[in-house]
């Protein structure tokens, strides 16, 4: 697998990423995911609804903290044809500990931690450095056609993303 360099940085420390690279404008790959009671899970289950995937190195960490409960304040006026997943290498049983520590209700946790296989399709593995093996942040926006209307690799771990923008995309996708 061929790392990216010069995409994302750390505290302003260059990292790299693995893993396929996508854009908007492609039809999003679909991964199985582990969700918070063990059972699987794909992308491709919310066929047919504008999807958006927060991507997120670990819910324990205070960006990623920040960015899902954000998130999940702005789910309510997105409505019924709108799902929120935030994925992380996070075990489930984090998650849900997490979810319920927080309240998050209304955003899905899923994981990638058994097979890596959305981070290697999304092309958000890092590669190297402290976070190594974790996913780099990023928001994607899937249209409900299965295709990404919006993409933010955020180009430093330690911000949060465009929300503004991303939601922008989800309600433009509906």
């Amino acid at each position: 697998m061929a790392t990216r360099e010069g995409l994302v940085t750390l505290k302003g420390n260059p990292i790299g990423i693995c893993g396929n690279e996508v854009n908007a404008g492609a039809s999003a790959p679909d991964a199985t995911l582990v969700a918070n009671d063990l059972s699987e899970q794909k992308i491709s289950d919310h066929a047919g609804k504008v999807v958006i995937l927060s991507v997120v190195p670990s819910l324990d960490t205070g960006i990623c903290d920040t960015s899902t409960r954000r998130f999940n304040e702005e789910a309510a006026g997105l409505g019924d044809d709108v799902v929120i997943l935030t994925v992380s290498r996070d075990l489930p049983f984090a998650q849900t500990r997490w979810c319920g520590a927080a309240g998050v209700e209304q955003v899905v946790t899923l994981s990638d931690f058994r097979t890596g296989e959305f981070g290697e399709n999304y092309g958000l593995i890092i590669a190297d450095g402290p976070l190594a093996g974790v996913l780099a942040r990023a928001v994607l926006v899937i249209g409900k056609d299965g295709v990404i209307a919006y993409q933010e690799l955020v180009p430093e771990i330690a911000q949060e993303p465009n929300y503004d923008a991303a939601l922008a995309a989800a309600k433009a996708a509906l």
